[in-house]
């Protein structure tokens, strides 16, 4: 699948398991991976965070608004009506915790790698380009709706 390993892909998928379940109480159903040729995304709310390492490249999550409000719902205990600084704020967080976790289990397995702070960017049709490396996408489903978390990472050689 567009030369990402897979050593790759498994870390981000049990931490997003470890941090919804945990932070949301979320039910999450995987879907179906896919490489991802669009460069404009897709969904309201979107969550970037760089990679840089023996891995390096970028983590994009996204969500539509009313997923957004939906987990942070959870995520603060008490109904979220409108997507403000406080939500901007926890679906950064969401981001930085599950990539945190993912970039751990990469360390473990041999990719030491450091990860930047998280940028939200709201808006649909936004461009992220992700120069010569392809995005696997991840779609994961939960009660909330669905997140996806676009992986464009690849080894660096050194």
């Amino acid at each position: 699948m567009s030369g990402i390993k897979v050593e790759f892909l498994n870390p981000f998928i049990k931490a997003a398991y470890q941090v919804l379940e945990q932070e949301a109480k979320a039910n999450i159903g995987k879907g179906i991976p896919s490489v991802q040729e669009s460069y404009f995304t897709l969904k309201d709310i979107s969550v970037s965070i760089g990679v840089t390492g023996k891995v390096q490249g970028t983590v994009l999550y996204g969500m539509d608004e009313r997923t957004a409000k939906g987990i942070v719902s959870a995520m603060v205990g008490g109904p979220v009506p409108i997507f403000d600084r406080v939500a901007e704020s926890a679906v950064a967080e969401l981001g930085n915790m599950i990539t945190g976790i993912a970039s751990g289990e990469l360390e473990a397995a041999g990719y030491p790698c450091t990860i930047s702070p998280p940028t939200v960017i709201a808006g649909r049709g936004t461009i992220i380009s992700t120069v010569n490396i392809k995005r696997v996408l991840l779609p994961l489903n939960t009660q909330y709706g669905e997140l996806e978390i676009s992986l464009a990472l690849q080894e660096r050689l050194v």
